[in-house]
């Protein structure tokens, strides 16, 4: 009987070495074979399938935010249960169950988590920040971290990168909706890569009046206008954006009930209070730098009692996908906006 139930709780076939991206310092980083983690009681191991790549990652790549060496990146992971700890019981989470991860894993003890606001944790556990994430092969997670997401045919594991972002967006929409909301407003959404595309979704589906989209000129544009996901778009050109940014001022006069930035640019940031209408709402949803700086004038933030909102944490396209081995390339792909999304798969994954 205990053979039988031990078999419930290991897939047998799992090799003791995996492949895993291992930075060692800030942009020092390769492939690199490791042992496969220990797991205790209340922990499932997890074989990744994908993990999407996201503009933190540019972040941890230079070192910011949560980043403790040696870092193994990756807080956008989908797979499939391993193995289970002791503690959880494999009728609950049968081996082979699609997963999603959250990645983040608040104290729950803390002033912040005491205070029902566990995002803003003291001692945040980040999965790809300060522990090991999923650009590697196997990773562990704290059952009560990881969600099942059907039989496969439900929801394909590649599409199932985009579940931690859209759950960013939706935090978006919650502190807009703190903020007064979106019912009946004219919204200007800065951006829009993967969170962007989700807002403006999340955007209409609360209720705005209007959507205007704002962005630079690519693919994330060319897929935003396909799908329909504003009403109105504006292309902004980095070689000389002041044009189009001065007019559609002009034919906004009053401003935008609620303006979004999501591109995580200082510049449009600090641009973005032009464009919010006296009484309105700023919501700062994209990721700076640590040390950007923003010059704004308080007095005109008070007389116009403009609410200045942000949202941290918990992305129609299949994300571009690369190897662990191509990280580089994935990177600088981020970097740039060359792609609308981008994923490391394994072999279990079919790739574009």
């Amino acid at each position: 009987m205990e053979q039988d139930q031990e078999a419930l709780r290991r897939i047998t076939n799992v090799p003791k070495k995996m492949k895993a991206l291992q930075y060692s310092a800030p942009e020092k980083f390769a492939v690199v074979e490791l042992d496969l983690p220990e797991i205790g009681p209340e922990d499932v191991l997890v074989k990744i399938s994908a993990c999407g790549v996201c503009g933190t990652d540019l972040h941890y790549h230079k070192g910011e935010f949560l980043a403790k060496w040696p870092l193994i990146p990756g807080h956008e992971a989908t797979g499939t249960i391993a193995r289970l700890g002791s503690s959880i019981s494999p009728h609950s989470l049968p081996l082979n169950t699609p997963i999603v991860a959250d990645p983040m894993q608040p104290c729950l003890t803390c002033f912040h988590c005491q205070r029902r606001k566990p995002l803003l944790c003291s001692n945040m556990t980040a999965y790809g920040g300060n522990v090991p994430g999923g650009f590697a092969e196997y990773v562990r997670y704290p059952a009560r971290l990881v969600h099942a997401v059907g039989k496969s045919r439900d929801l394909p594991r590649l599409e199932a990168v985009l579940v931690e972002p859209a759950a960013c967006a939706l935090h978006g929409i919650e502190r807009i909706r703190e903020g007064g909301g979106v019912v009946g407003s004219r919204v200007l959404l800065f951006g829009c890569g993967p969170t962007g595309c989700l807002l403006a979704q999340l955007v209409r589906l609360n209720g705005a009046a209007h959507l205007t989209i704002a962005s630079k000129p690519g693919p994330k544009l060319d897929i935003a206008r396909k799908m329909r996901f504003a009403d109105e778009f504006v292309e902004i050109p980095e070689t000389a954006p002041h044009v189009e940014m001065n007019a559609l001022k002009e034919a906004n006069s009053f401003g935008f009930d609620v303006v979004i930035e999501a591109t995580g640019s200082p510049a449009v940031l600090e641009a973005s209070l032009d464009y919010v209408r006296k009484g309105g709402a700023l919501v700062v949803y994209g990721v700076y730098d640590e040390a950007v700086k923003i010059a704004w004038s308080p007095f005109r933030i008070w007389e116009n009692e403009i609410t200045i909102l942000a949202s941290f944490c918990s992305q129609g396209h299949m994300p571009h996908t690369f190897r662990i081995e191509e990280w580089a390339d994935a990177l600088e792909a981020v970097r740039m906006g060359s792609c609308v999304k981008a994923a490391i798969v394994f072999d279990q994954v079919k790739r574009d």
